[in-house]
């Protein structure tokens, strides 16, 4: 991978999610080989379970406002997430916000076995990505 690229997981989750829950959603969207950082929302970013998914695998956070999601097309087309946040699929819309204009999913969400949580794996190149 070239230095300017940049490779981050995105996620949606609910508020018992475990840390297991955030992985297994991680190891479906595509694992973490080559991942520089994890996104979600902004009052989910501080959610222990997440928390705990960034260090086991040090990466850092991007917390994002719920409105920038909103200018994200996606893969993904959930109309309850459409019609509270404006996008298809929050983690989808996470990863590539996180890295910003010119990034693109590897492929469509993925959801752990336990239905608790959601990732997306985005990838971009980060010049002129201020984030």
């Amino acid at each position: 991978m070239e230095r300017d690229t940049m490779k981050v997981a995105g996620f949606g989750f609910r508020q018992a999610a475990t840390t297991a829950s955030l992985r297994a959603a991680l190891v479906a969207a595509g694992g973490v080989v080559g991942l520089d950082a994890l996104a979600t929302l902004t009052h989910k970013a501080t959610a222990p379970a997440f928390l705990a998914l960034a260090e086991e695998l040090g990466l850092p956070v991007h917390a994002l406002e719920p409105a920038l999601l909103a200018r994200f097309r996606t893969l993904t087309r959930s109309p309850r997430i459409m019609a509270g946040f404006g996008t298809g699929s929050i983690a989808e819309a996470a990863a590539l916000a996180a890295i910003g204009e010119g990034g693109h999913l590897l492929a469509p969400r993925a959801v752990s076995a336990d239905g608790m949580a959601v990732a997306a794996i985005a990838q971009g190149n980060t010049q002129g990505n201020t984030r």
